[in-house]
Order: C-alpha cells, then structure tokens, then sequence
C-alpha cells in the first residue's frame, strides 16, 4: 500500500488509528520504528523524514505515548499549511 497517495481523510483516519496504537501499546520498542518508518511513508519528502524521526523519538521515551504525532502532522500538513499557501497567494 502506497501511504503517500491516500486522500488526506484517509491519511487523517490513520493517523488516529496509528496515534491510538502508540498509546496503547506497551511494546514501544517494536512500535517505535513501525511508527516512525508508517511516518517517513505518509508524508513525503524532508518533512516525512523528519516527522519520522519524531514519532520514533515520541514512542521510544516512556511518557511520552500521549502525543498524537500522526494527528498533528497531518494537521500541519493539510490545514495549516494550506492556510499559509492561502496567505501567501493573496
């Protein structure tokens, strides 16, 4: 599955799923690179990488399983960068 060209609802759909797995499970040494190559796959380019690399980070510090990385990189992704673009179009 080519997780870079889902519509962004779909993308939005997983992230909610992959941000409750990383909060549920309790094996954050297998999901915390599942997690952040998932990331490095959805959003391409630099910032996927670098996302990837913080959703690793975020599910390899015990504690820090509460943050919804997904969720917020599709956030930044979908609505406030196109606020930006809309900004800069004007």
């Amino acid at each position: 599955m080519n997780l870079e060209n889902l519509s962004k609802y779909k993308k939005l759909g997983l992230s909610l799923l992959f941000d409750a797995i990383g909060m549920l499970t309790i094996f954050d040494i297998i999901w915390a690179p599942a997690s952040g190559y998932l990331m490095s796959k959805m959003y391409k380019g630099n910032r996927g990488k670098i996302a990837g690399v913080v959703s690793f980070i975020e599910e390899i510090i015990p504690g820090f399983d509460i943050i919804p990385t997904f969720t917020i990189m599709w956030f930044l992704t979908y609505v406030f960068q196109k606020k930006e673009e809309e900004v800069l179009e004007v």
